[in-house]
């Protein structure tokens, strides 16, 4: 038996093939644009996620082709918030409008101004979840909005495609501003506040539960077994914490993409919306997950690299294995906003302690410190909930840095883990869910831990310096706000 996970990012596809143990046997990948029409506008054509999965679909059966003939189930997942409008058809009436789009801030506010919305969705509505969106496209395209049957977000666009039905999973429509995060359903009372209605809705399924059957005529024109089924998938955060084995109570992750995220994986679900803390469903039953998320993280080091000419990977051979204590530098990552926890769309990045002396090793340095400061912004916020990890498995492009390592271990004053290279993101996260469907064993068992390459601990002599510079970083937004 076989079974593919499928990871579809911001910039593109990745899919990857795996036995029934979950061991990877392949994987293929095909890129496509965003489109940024206006300022802080962010769209894709949900065609292009449609044309990069029969890429690699059509990669992994013409390679593979023995394994292919055994598919099982797929599983699915996705960034999230974005809004895919569908008509009767379930074709998209405009492009999909993204997580890091901006463009409804006012829409979110007047949302998160209602009195139960908080306690029903367990978050503040954030610009790039997806009720606001909705709102924003009643209020500038009404022609569009009337043509509205459904909206589902992009992982449940691709279920769509292939079994022919809306069927999104709770994780992923956590980050709405529709479903009852607790009860973990639809809320009528949600839907309606953004002019919607719960006939508008996809169906709703657990992670690793079947969503349906793979189309008969979608399956010929793959070369797949007719008997494929697709699973519920998940949102690409809480199908990470499924490729890092991080499901229970305490355990959690840190990422470097493009966005930073601090997740912590909980058996309760306990809310704290104040501290701009995202409370979701996790990808499994009975399981929920809380992070902390900054927009610009490996983003920042690439604003960086953009401007000096020199790549990240050369930025990061300036500087030296082990800080010794941070810069007199501040960088502020505010490059699109800040969601954890200032929760605002407008402010802007920002540096501070520039001095004759500041050169681009220092910019480098500090530019990764900002990163940090913002990720322990993240810790502290849902330490407010009652979570308390001890450690955190480093994932993300960012995590090769060793230099940037060490310093969120000292500034966190947390241990990191960094797993052995291999496969063990999104990606994998939804092959697991695919094989817990078919697979009746403990979920434990099929979401294990990867093997760890080395563990980063903070450096007792540093770490009350990277606390100070801390608690100077955390009055830079007031400034930054009053410049702009």
């Amino acid at each position: 038996m076989y079974f593919i996970g499928i990871d579809l990012g911001t910039s593109g596809l990745r899919a990857i093939l795996v036995d029934k143990f979950g061991s990877f046997v392949a994987s293929s990948e095909s890129n496509y644009e965003v489109s940024n029409p206006n300022p802080g506008w962010s769209e894709q054509n949900p065609e292009s996620w449609i044309n990069a999965c029969k890429l690699v679909f059509h990669d992994l059966r013409d390679n593979f082709p023995k394994e292919v003939s055994k598919l099982k189930s797929i599983g699915v997942a996705g960034h999230m918030h974005g809004a895919v409008l569908l008509n009767n058809l379930h074709a998209p009436v405009r492009p999909c409008i993204l997580w890091n789009d901006t463009r409804s801030y006012k829409e979110a506010q007047s949302l998160d101004n209602l009195s139960k919305v908080r306690d029903i969705s367990g978050n503040i509505v954030f610009p790039g979840f997806t009720a606001p969106k909705l709102l924003w496209v009643k209020n500038n395209e009404p022609d569009i909005f009337k043509q509205i049957k459904t909206v589902v977000l992009p992982a449940s666009y691709l279920n769509t495609w292939l079994i022919g039905t809306p069927v999104a999973d709770m994780s992923d429509s956590a980050g709405t501003s529709w479903l009852d995060v607790k009860l973990r359903k639809w809320s009528e009372y949600l839907v309606v506040s953004s002019d919607m209605h719960l006939e508008q809705m996809p169906k709703l399924v657990e992670g690793n539960q079947i969503a349906g059957q793979i189309r008969t005529e979608l399956a010929s024109e793959l070369g797949f077994p007719k008997d494929v089924i697709v699973v519920g998938g998940a949102g690409d955060n809480a199908a990470a914490a499924c490729g890092v084995g991080a499901i229970k109570e305490g355990e959690g992750l840190v990422s470097l993409g493009t966005s930073g995220v601090l997740l912590v994986s909980r058996d309760q679900c306990k809310p704290y919306p104040d501290a701009a803390v995202h409370t979701f469903c996790h990808a499994i039953p009975e399981k929920w997950y809380q992070m902390g998320v900054i927009l610009s993280a490996t983003d920042s080091l690439n604003w960086l690299s953009k401007i000096s000419g020199k790549t990240a990977a050369e930025l990061d051979n300036l500087l030296p294995n082990e800080p010794t204590g941070p810069a007199n530098e501040r960088f502020f990552p505010y490059l699109s906003g800040e969601r954890t926890p200032l929760n605002d769309a407008h402010i802007r990045a920002g540096f501070s302690g520039l001095g004759q002396t500041s050169d681009l090793t220092k910019l480098t340095q500090c530019v990764m410190e900002g990163v940090s400061f913002a990720l322990r912004d993240c810790l502290e916020a849902i330490k407010k909930t009652g979570a308390s990890p001890s450690s955190l498995l480093a994932i993300g492009g960012g995590s090769s840095s060793q230099f940037w390592l060490q310093t969120i271990s000292n500034t966190l004053n947390i241990d990191l883990e960094k797993p052995k290279s291999g496969e063990f993101g999104a990606a994998l996260g939804a092959a697991r869910l695919a094989i817990a469907a078919i697979i009746k064993e403990p979920i434990e068992e099929i979401m294990t831990k990867p093997e760890i390459e080395r563990k980063i601990i903070p450096n007792p002599k540093y770490v009350d310096l990277y606390l100070a510079a801390y608690e100077a970083y955390k009055k830079g937004h007031i400034y930054l706000r009053g410049l702009q």
